[in-house]
């Protein structure tokens, strides 16, 4: 077994709550509480990731993801915390009224490149083809993809599973339910339930892709890094649960059905979910496990993104 090296950005272990709505309790695993500017499931990730780009060297990071992107705001801060710039290959438009997560991009002082929907689809071949410009000049780009899913950076959500097994006994736990954008944090946990030998399920809200495809992309991730890894142990197909119709409006956009569900949640509880991921997978999870009684025995993991609320207030208020 490799274990690969990590530097320490993200404040964990964070806090498994009961929580309480609508007369019903639950358990919610606060991941969005990883640290203040770098809250959420992708600091996680990046401890990996940019520990392995400082090992190699990096002159500067690149990244890519949507314009609102959580990812892409906290690989700009988290790599300034070891003295590296990044540059943002973004799905999206120059604005110069930026709020959220794109404020912050721009506040944090990155490199910003935008693409339209279209382009967007080749954007990981513009990433590596600046790189090997770049190498021309001898810079270094340390380069990795939306949401940092890779064989490495899903280590993250290995250990994560380490951290929860020790605030919980998982096996009288059913499932453990997150958002899914990029399939990482499912596939980190699939591995990390694996290496404890834990027959548990991995519910993943998939706001992109459609369902096989996301099914198969997590799959080939976790079935990589045992591989990459040399991991004592092997994934059960059957162990990951794809959760569809969730995200029919858009990656980009949030029913008004949804928002009336998160404020009231808001209103109640006093945490708050953002438009992108954790609002719609929390509607997944209340309608499947929270009404029906069965929250203390399926955790929801709040991953995070709370900036990406400061670009939908008018939605949020109506």
């Amino acid at each position: 077994m490799i274990t690969p090296k990590k530097i320490s950005l993200a404040q964990i272990p964070t806090p498994l709550e009961e929580i309480k709505f609508e007369g019903n309790s639950f358990l919610l695993k606060r991941d969005d509480l990883t640290g203040c500017e770098l809250s959420g499931n992708k600091v996680r990730k990046l401890e990996y990731l940019l520990a392995d780009a400082k090992s190699k060297k990096a002159d500067i990071i690149f990244t890519s993801g949507g314009d609102q992107s959580n990812h892409a705001r906290a690989t700009v801060i988290a790599a300034k915390k070891i003295g590296l710039n990044t540059k943002l290959f973004l799905w999206g438009k120059e604005s110069s009224a930026a709020n959220g997560n794109l404020f912050l991009d721009k506040m944090y002082g990155a490199d910003i490149q935008y693409f339209s929907e279209k382009e967007y689809e080749k954007v990981n071949d513009v990433m590596f083809e600046q790189r090997l410009s770049l190498l021309k000049k001898k810079k270094n780009a340390y380069v990795f993809p939306g949401g940092g899913s890779t064989t490495l950076g899903i280590w993250g959500y290995i250990n994560f599973i380490n951290e929860l097994k020790k605030q919980i006994d998982l096996t009288k736990i059913d499932s453990i339910v997150a958002a899914c954008g990029s399939g990482g944090t499912a596939a980190g946990m699939l591995v990390g339930a694996a290496l404890n030998k834990l027959n548990i399920k991995i519910v993943a809200v998939h706001v992109l892709m459609t369902k096989k495809e996301m099914e198969k992309h997590i799959l080939q991730l976790a079935e990589g890094c045992v591989l990459d890894y040399k991991l004592n142990c092997k994934i059960n197909p059957e162990n990951l649960v794809v959760v569809d119709g969730y995200s029919k409006e858009g990656y980009k956009k949030i029913s008004q059905s949804k928002i009336k569900l998160i404020r009231k949640f808001a209103e109640e509880t006093g945490i708050l979910f953002d438009p992108a991921y954790t609002g719609k997978a929390f509607t997944a999870y209340y309608e499947k496990y929270l009404k029906t009684g069965k929250g203390k025995k399926n955790i929801f993991v709040h991953t995070g993104g709370l900036f990406g609320v400061f670009a939908r207030t008018k939605e949020y208020l109506e």
